[in-house]
């Protein structure tokens, strides 16, 4: 740890797309991860031979998570799931009509709403979503679609797309864009889980140079105008000018807590965590609903199915590997309630499951994001730069600037990650970047 140029704290996927960015461009780089594995909510866990993501994961292609990887190398293996999907209104699975006699023949809509939805088909994909304005995705749903059957089925799959279950305060334009990568089929389910990119993005970071440390817990970011050490719990401490805290936005507070940061404070205070609770299960076969429909959205309830085996590999022996949300919002939600919810949905749709069960997991409250893109936030962004503290630069999910889920995460730690780059080269250029009394100091 001589001579480290920088210091990123947390090991998911954003972190470590910082590290790749900053050894790309030559700098010396310390990654520190306080639990025993990197990739943060990124990770897979492996259970029978069935490989489970820590929730709904789906990555969304066309976008700029998929061109930070791709300017990384980093590869994406993987499938878009079958276009077939049902909606699931009282309990009833109904066919979403996806072709001209799909639309003909469904039961979901009145004749006035089938013709209403291929219009809306038609025009979906032409619509400059950056020039909608700043109204939110409901009212802008209410004025551009009449039937509230398919109003309803635009916002459950708004909710999916976004982790988001308010559509009064999600913007429009982001909204419809997400939509239209969504309708594309632009959606995918990565192979062996999101653990794979973890794994690739960690193995070139290896490569490059990068020094990675594990169960290491880091206390305090020492500054005063300017990051000047990071503070370990066993009271070493490592001199660095330059920090990237890819942390959740309470922890960054708990970090600078001498002398603190209004900005982050403002940061902090203005969040609004996205929670979620999920069902995985692996089947050794599906009793009832076809794995050509991949997906399940609920019209009267904030859940959704998916069928990740439809169009990835998810088990070593063939197991199919299904998931279940219900989305929390903002709210905690009462564990015991929503794990027998999110069993009832699968009643509905997959009958006699409990029969073909090979492994599964529960997560009662995982928060999806730690913020999301709202209309009452007046436009403003986070970070990345911190500007009472110079040296010091946030990345994450909550760090976009109009990107959604890990396209703002990859994004972001680009975006700092250039930052370092242009401010480094700057203190290089003025003789003021230290060469030999960096690394680590050990206190008594």
């Amino acid at each position: 740890m001589q001579n480290v140029d920088v210091a990123i704290i947390g090991g998911g996927i954003s972190g470590l797309t910082a590290a790749n960015y900053l050894a790309k461009a030559g700098l010396s780089v310390l990654l520190i991860e306080k639990s025993n594995r990197l990739g943060g909510r990124a990770r897979t866990v492996k259970k029978n031979g069935v490989f489970f993501n820590l929730g709904l994961h789906a990555f969304y292609q066309d976008g700029e998570g998929e061109r930070v990887l791709r300017e990384l190398d980093i590869p994406l293996s993987g499938g878009n799931p079958p276009a077939k999907a049902v909606a699931v209104w009282r309990n009833k699975m109904f066919p979403v009509p996806t072709g001209p006699l799909q639309l003909l023949s469904s039961k979901l809509l009145t004749l006035s709403g089938k013709i209403e939805l291929a219009r809306f088909m038609a025009k979906i994909g032409k619509i400059e979503s950056a020039r909608i304005g700043s109204i939110s995705l409901q009212d802008w749903a209410e004025r551009e679609i009449r039937d509230p059957i398919i109003r309803h089925l635009v916002y459950a799959i708004c909710r999916t797309n976004s982790y988001v279950p308010y559509p009064d305060l999600q913007p429009a334009g982001p909204s419809v864009r997400q939509l239209q990568r969504t309708f594309s089929g632009k959606a995918m389910y990565v192979d062996k889980g999101w653990g794979s990119i973890v794994d690739s993005l960690q193995e070139r970071a290896t490569r490059t140079g990068v020094t990675i440390l594990s169960n290491k817990r880091v206390i305090e970011i020492e500054h005063d105008e300017k990051v000047r050490h990071i503070r370990f719990d066993n009271g070493d401490r490592v001199a660095v000018p330059f920090v990237i805290a890819s942390v959740e936005p309470e922890e960054i507070s708990r970090l600078v807590k001498r002398g603190g940061s209004a900005t982050i404070s403002q940061w902090v205070n203005r969040t609004r965590p996205i929670n979620v609770a999920c069902l995985d299960i692996a089947l050794r076969k599906l009793p009832k609903l076809s794995p050509d429909y991949a997906v399940a959205f609920w019209i009267d309830q904030p859940l959704f199915y998916s069928n990740q085996s439809s169009a990835a590999k998810m088990s070593e022996d063939g197991s199919i590997v299904v998931s279940l949300a219900k989305y929390l919002g903002s709210e905690p939600g009462d564990w015991k309630q929503d794990k027998w919810q999110l069993e009832r949905a699968m009643d509905v749709l997959q009958p006699g499951w409990q029969n073909e069960v090979v492994a599964r997991q529960f997560l009662p409250r995982m928060t999806a994001i730690h913020d999301f893109i709202s209309i009452d936030k007046n436009g403003t962004f986070v970070g990345p730069a911190v500007p009472e503290i110079k040296g010091l630069y946030v990345t994450g999910d909550w760090t976009g600037r109009g990107e959604m889920l890990v396209d703002a995460a990859l994004a972001s730690a680009k975006r700092a990650a250039m930052q370092v780059v242009k401010e480094f080269d700057k203190l290089k250029k003025r003789g003021e970047v230290p060469s030999g009394d960096r690394g680590v100091v050990h206190d008594v």
